[in-house]
């Protein structure tokens, strides 16, 4: 494979010892050319689209919304762009996991512009306005829609257009064994699920008055994995779960410490990821050097009646130590606990980390219920309710579990084209047609919670290439005031355009009139502090695009509470991963690691230099590694004030961190406002990235 070679040679240092990136364009150009030697010819584009839907290709509604004369105006108005990919690891990307191709794997039956054209059509479902905005977006890589998204839209043999979802589980056999099967109908189709676990007694809690029955919830986790290996989307997609616990449950431990090589392969997880729900009583008690205790969730909700995934500990906790009827851990220092945490996500990167008392604290649908955990990534911060599954022949109450429509705005192409709003416009359009056309089968809390709230997650990836790409390092006050003011933005916009949908649409998301956007509270901060940029460097960014001020969020206060807007939920940053290398663009929020990245092609090695890099750029693009955590987590806080769940954020350690400093960082991105710490990373320790959320 001669692109192969060609890409490799980049590592070739030139006379000045920087890398010589034009060989990169070569390697596109002989992939472009083994492309074209494969894919199936046609007389004419009208030919193509009828025999890709009479061969079950594309769906076959495609001929009933448009005419051929509308089917041809949106692929000539993608050709017109001329677009051209930027890597060898965009195009190959592209191709390897989105284009089309013939059943026997031979032929390929898309082009980037024939992929972007059925994308645009199946969203915009017959309306010719939209699907103009919709091909606009996709060709200039404003907007990009999460992997089911893209991939599956359109097609006649397609999987679903999400695949990220959060269970919740009940105590008892019923809850449980609904809930693994809902686990197996959604890993069948690719989907990553994340449980909470809380609620399950512990290990040698009572089972029907007989004390120590009970096995605790790493059988459960177990189960779990299990269900995830056996069903893998036919082999195509490994099953991807997690499983979070709170930190005062009785059986924390045993997660905690689940993903040790010399765990006891009773208890080890060797594929399942873990989290812990972690409240900031904790984080007090920490600081402190007290001991904390761990409780049983059996003796808690028989005391108060509450589950322990909706119990308030920063409240309660005192009381629950103090009440002789909930059976309690021997007592546990809680900074060495700590200590403990950080030396597990050293070694093997778990657990993440749920920051409950942000996540509700700063959530806009208090009044609605809790949110008790998060997903694979940790982005992802909604409520969820507990079903009561009763026994066969009886009526089940199913409620709202939760299900993720992501996507993503290219930070370098809204900047340079001076497009936020009309971006944050298309993306939010795009994600609500996902919502609207999504049906998750054999998963009723999930299509109930599709329904009825409406949530979506629009992000933004390429943020460290675009800072980048404007000689603003990563660290610098410039970009805390450049991310501050981008997210005021996207949050304004994202609102201002949900307000208008439910207009059109005649409705609002369920209890929309219970939450902080209908009292008008949501807005109080935004008519106080003005987030636009100060300094002329930071103001020249952003051209002549308007930025919102107090005035702007007056007016959107008063506009909402009278019409309210259709989404729950908006904004979430998810780590965007394969899809990043399409776009040519830096992963989600996040900073690089290196300015070339070595990944794997057909077994062999390829580098992925980072966009924008050159002789400019070069000192630009810092190693995450070399950074201080403080000022990446002062960033990430700075983006979360706007953000109405949160944004994943990854802390990049060398290996020989010494576990009480990272446990600062862990304690310091508490009391920053951040809702979760997703991986830690290390130099040594490569991590199995979650394709669920790969955005």
């Amino acid at each position: 494979m001669s692109y192969i070679e060609s890409n490799n040679m980049i590592l070739q240092k030139d006379e000045d010892g920087f890398y010589q990136l034009e060989h990169d364009q070569a390697a596109i150009a002989q992939f472009q050319e083994e492309v074209d030697s494969k894919m199936r010819k046609f007389k004419s584009p009208e030919a193509r689209f009828n025999w890709m839907v009479r061969n079950r290709y594309y769906y076959r509604e495609l001929l009933k919304e448009y005419t051929m004369a509308q089917i041809m105006e949106i692929h000539n108005l993608a050709r017109s762009f001329n677009f051209a990919f930027q890597s060898f690891m965009a195009i190959s990307k592209f191709y390897q996991d989105y284009a089309l191709m013939t059943n026997n794997k031979k032929q390929y039956l898309e082009s980037y512009e024939d992929h972007n054209t059925i994308v645009s059509l199946y969203y915009a479902a017959g309306n010719m306005d939209r699907a103009r905005r919709y091909i606009r977006t996709l060709m200039r890589q404003h907007y990009q829609p999460a992997t089911p998204s893209y991939m599956n839209a359109g097609r006649a043999r397609r999987g679903e257009l999400v695949s990220c979802f959060l269970l919740i589980m009940d105590d008892s056999l019923n809850s449980i064994n609904y809930v693994l099967n809902c686990c197996g109908q959604l890993s069948k189709v690719g989907g990553g699920v994340s449980v909470n676990l809380s609620n399950l007694r512990a290990m040698s809690d009572p089972i029907q008055g007989y004390e120590g029955a009970a096995k605790g919830i790493m059988v459960v986790a177990k189960l779990m994995e299990d269900t995830f290996s056996a069903w893998d989307q036919m082999g195509q997609r490994n099953g991807s779960g997690a499983g979070y616990v709170s930190i005062f449950h009785l059986d924390a431990d045993l997660l905690l410490h689940s993903k040790k090589h010399n765990a006891d392969e009773k208890v080890r997880l060797k594929k399942l990821s873990t989290g812990l729900i972690v409240p900031h009583v904790f984080f007090d008690l920490a600081e402190r050097g007290d001991d904390f205790y761990q409780f049983s969730p059996y003796d808690i909700k028989q005391e108060y009646g509450i589950q322990m995934s909706d119990m308030d500990f920063d409240k309660m906790y005192d009381e629950i130590l103090a009440n002789p009827n909930v059976r309690k851990s021997e007592p546990k220092n809680a900074q060495e606990y700590l200590n403990e945490i950080a030396k597990q996500q050293v070694e093997t990167g778990y657990p993440y980390l749920m920051f409950q008392t942000n996540a509700n604290k700063f959530h806009p649908l208090r009044q609605l219920g809790n949110v008790s955990f998060s997903n694979l990534c940790t982005e992802i911060m909604q409520l969820i309710e507990v079903s009561d599954i009763k026994d066969w022949g009886k009526k089940h109450t199913i409620r709202r579990d939760i299900n993720c429509v992501l996507g993503s705005l290219n930070a370098y192409n809204i900047m340079n084209d001076e497009s936020i709003e009309e971006a944050v416009y298309d993306g939010v359009d795009m994600l609500t047609d996902v919502v609207r056309k999504s049906n998750v089968k054999n998963a009723p809390g999930v299509n109930l919670a599709n329904r009825t709230m409406h949530s979506i997650g629009l992000g933004l990836m390429n943020l460290h290439g675009y800072l980048a790409s404007e000689l603003i390092p990563y660290e610098s006050d410039f970009a805390l005031e450049y991310v501050t003011a981008l997210y005021n933005a996207l949050n304004y916009y994202s609102l201002k355009r949900s307000m208008e949908i439910a207009i059109e649409l005649g409705e609002t998301f369920e209890g929309f009139e219970k939450s902080d956007y209908a009292d008008g509270s949501y807005f109080d901060h935004y008519l106080t502090n003005d987030y636009r940029p100060t300094s002329d460097r930071v103001k020249a960014l952003f051209g002549s695009q308007h930025l919102p001020g107090p005035e702007d969020w007056t007016w959107l206060k008063g506009e909402v509470k009278t019409h309210g807007i259709w989404h729950s939920y908006r904004l979430a940053g998810a780590p965007t991963q394969s899809i990043s290398y399409v776009q040519n663009s830096t992963q989600g929020f996040m900073p690089i690691t290196d300015q070339v990245e070595t990944r794997t092609y057909e077994k062999s090695k390829t580098y992925y230099p980072m966009p924008y890099l050159s002789k400019r750029t070069n000192f630009s693009y810092k190693s995450a590694y070399k950074m201080d955590m403080f000022n990446l987590i002062d960033l990430v806080a700075a983006a979360q004030v706007h953000v109405d769940q949160a944004i994943s954020c990854i802390l990049f350690v060398d290996s020989d961190i010494p576990t009480n400093e990272l446990s600062m960082y862990l304690v310091y991105a508490a009391k920053k406002g951040l809702k979760s710490v997703y991986y830690v990373r290390t130099r040594e320790l490569a991590k199995e990235e979650c394709e669920s959320c790969a955005v």
